[in-house]
């Protein structure tokens, strides 16, 4: 059974208020993976939850699970079950009701719910909380109460809606690690919302990366991270720079005035494409042993590295690095083959992979915080 597709979707399309939400999307989600939906806010990620979990019918198409089609299926009878941005716990029922109301629903003898909330506890790391009432926990501890609620049913599927948004970086982070944990442990589904790129990267065993309803790119976090489809991916996981360019052959391109060997073929001699260039991968180096020359227009230490916007022919690049450079200093950038990606043209080209605005949004932003101050 493992690795057959539990859930798919098939040609589902959405509108509200006649405004399309979700356009012919199609996905199929295999038993057992962690998989998360990733995109800008109205992106659909939040819509393909929700037919998911059957709190929305689809204006077309199929939602099957388990080779059924489950479409006018009522939520209560779907296998799923969802943990929400806000968790909805019961403030009037201590941590042990919250987490037995699901089983006293479907009428378990006692003996059987107090060994299942018992397991659930442990699963989360809480035991010994069972008499604690909600409104003495920390969001943390809320959010382990709410799994823990969530999975005592045993669904087949685990629907999660930014779930960790609320909690600060430190617990966001433990959390991840936590909530990967038990998706291993319990070898059930986990469909994740976010629009936190960090947490789809590290958390997932595949990416959806959707836009405007429709899904731009699915594939591991290290697929999609190195190998992006379009300019909307590269620009939406991580920084990029991203330039015009023009394959001149197989393994040979030309962008920023000079010429370069690279890792990748298929294209038309001469087609115009879309360079991707991460600002990890570019090396300062003196001008004279530089492939590309510049000049420094802004430096921002980071703690571990130093984020350096370059300016090439009007064009700003952003280079991370661990060596300090000062502002207007003359450099040169030193790019290997395989830190170069060329991308087809898309809608989204000329639209991202510039930092010309960077600076200027970092004083604005500054501006901002001092009239605030």
């Amino acid at each position: 059974m493992k690795n057959e597709n539990i859930v798919e979707l098939k040609d589902i399309s959405v509108s509200f208020d006649d405004e399309l939400v979700l356009d012919g999307l199609n996905l199929e989600i295999k038993d057992k993976e962690f998989i998360t939906l990733l995109g800008p806010s109205g992106c659909g990620k939040t819509t393909t939850l929700r037919l998911i979990a059957g709190f929305l019918e689809p204006d077309s198409g199929e939602i099957i699970f388990e080779n059924k089609k489950i479409n006018g299926v009522p939520a209560y009878k779907r296998q799923v079950n969802t943990i929400f941005q806000r968790y909805a716990l019961f403030p009037h029922l201590n941590v042990y009701e919250n987490i037995a109301f699901g089983l006293r629903v479907k009428k378990l003898p006692e003996k059987e719910i107090k060994e299942k909330v018992s397991e659930m506890l442990s699963l989360v790391n809480l035991s010994g909380l069972e008499k604690r009432s909600i409104d003495t926990l920390s969001g943390g501890q809320q959010q382990r109460i709410a799994i823990a609620r969530a999975i005592a049913n045993h669904p087949k599927v685990l629907l999660l809606d930014e779930p960790l948004a609320a909690l600060d970086l430190k617990l966001r982070k433990d959390m991840q690690k936590e909530l990967k944990k038990i998706q291993q442990q319990l070898g059930i589904t986990f469909i994740f919302v976010t629009h936190d790129q960090e947490e789809a990267l590290t958390m997932s065993d595949r990416v959806v990366v959707m836009d405007n309803g429709k899904i731009q790119q699915i594939g591991t976090p290290q697929d999609i991270y190195n190998e992006p489809q379009n300019a909307f991916v590269a620009d939406f996981i991580g920084e990029s720079n991203i330039v015009d360019g023009v394959m001149l052959k197989d393994y040979y391109v030309e962008f920023s005035g000079a010429r370069f060997d690279c890792l990748d073929k298929g294209f038309l001699e001469n087609e115009a494409v879309e360079v991707v260039v991460r600002p990890e991968d570019v090396d300062i180096v003196p001008v004279d042993q530089g492939m590309l020359k510049g000049v420094v227009t802004s430096v921002s230490f980071l703690g571990v590295h130093y984020e350096i916007i370059v300016d090439i022919g009007g064009f700003k690049w952003m280079i991370q690095t661990t060596d300090e450079h000062k502002v207007d200093e003359k450099v040169g950038l030193f790019i290997e083959p395989d830190a170069i990606h060329i991308m087809k043209r898309s809608e989204y080209s000329g639209l991202y992979g510039d930092y010309s605005s960077y600076s200027e949004e970092i004083d604005q932003l500054n501006d901002v915080q001092e009239v605030s101050d």
